[in-house]
């Protein structure tokens, strides 16, 4: 019978911005702007590292990936958010629902594994770096991204199908502006307990498992700079991996802040300004993060604008 409900479910009601009143159009503004900084950040990003030969290189290829997950992730969320904030609560289907929590799942923990194979890759560079050429070859580099996203559609899948095997019988409406796991689970009916223990151990699997191969390779990567000789090297070794490093840290935080967490402990409307962070500033965080850490990226942009110039005048 409650199987039947949730299939006869006609859907749901974002309102998490509904408290806002006059300030709606205000943020709406500003997330707007920000939306569409991150589209040309990283569209440009992706664009820039295709067209320049100088980053046809594994770790040049892994940020491209990292932007276009980073794009998909914030198409299938932004728009419908500022929908929501200029035209007050906006309905959703219960299939659209779950196709949305499905995309945007699969796209974060995407993100998890290819931050992981970026930490690998300086780990050879660094560490072992008369093989690189060897190791990280064209076809092992496509295979490792190809893992990443396969994982991440899997494992987007399996936090779905736990959420959505729940009856919905309560109120329509989500306390937040998009189809997240910790929303959604509070308006399932009956014993959520298992579904709680399945998102926290598929959540537990994707940071745990990533992030343990990144802690791994920066500790070789430490241990390796260590043993360099002039403070200039060690600079340079290190410069290397500082962009990939805070886009891990601000990544990896808010992930494990809202999903490696008991229901209890929810807090609707803290967890909406950290879903802020992780769905609007942090995927503007890492083309600006690269753009401006990055030397080769930055001659990149630089020859970029400069044909562009050319060609207008």
């Amino acid at each position: 019978m409650g199987q039947a409900n949730a299939t006869a479910w006609k859907g749901f009601v974002f309102v998490g911005f509904s408290s806002f009143g006059e300030l709606q159009l205000l943020l709406f503004a500003l997330f707007l702007l920000l939306y569409l900084a991150t589209l040309t950040a990283n569209v440009f990003i992706i664009v820039v590292i295709r067209l320049d030969s100088h980053l046809h290189t594994p770790m040049y290829l892994f940020l491209s990936f990292l932007s276009f997950s980073e794009t998909c992730y914030t198409l299938g969320i932004i728009p419908r958010m500022l929908s929501s904030l200029v035209m007050g609560g906006q309905a959703i289907s219960y299939a659209g629902c779950a196709a949305q929590m499905f995309f945007s799942a699969s796209w974060a923990c995407t993100d998890c594994f290819l931050l992981a194979v970026m930490g690998f890759d300086r780990y050879v560079a660094i560490c072992v770096p008369l093989h690189y050429a060897s190791r990280m070859s064209p076809d092992f580099c496509s295979q490792l991204v190809g893992t990443s996203f396969l994982s991440g559609y899997l494992f987007g899948l399996g936090m779905t199908l736990v959420i959505f095997r729940l009856p919905f019988c309560g109120s329509h409406e989500i306390q937040h502006f998009f189809c997240d796991t910790p929303p959604v689970l509070s308006l399932a009916c009956g014993d959520t307990g298992p579904s709680e223990l399945g998102i926290l151990t598929l959540s537990l699997l994707v940071l745990l498992a990533s992030f343990s191969l990144i802690t791994v390779s920066y500790a070789h990567i430490l241990m390796a700079i260590l043993r360099i000789p002039s403070n200039e090297g060690r600079k340079k070794a290190f410069s290397t991996c500082a962009s990939h490093l805070m886009v891990v840290v601000v990544h990896y935080g808010c992930a494990s802040f809202m999903y490696l967490r008991p229901k209890a402990s929810y807090s609707l409307e803290r967890d909406q300004l950290i879903a802020v962070t992780y769905t609007v500033v942090t995927p503007l965080l890492n083309p600006i993060v690269y753009s401006l850490r990055n030397r080769a990226v930055q001659m990149a942009l630089r020859s970029a604008f400069r044909g562009r110039l050319l060609r207008r005048g």
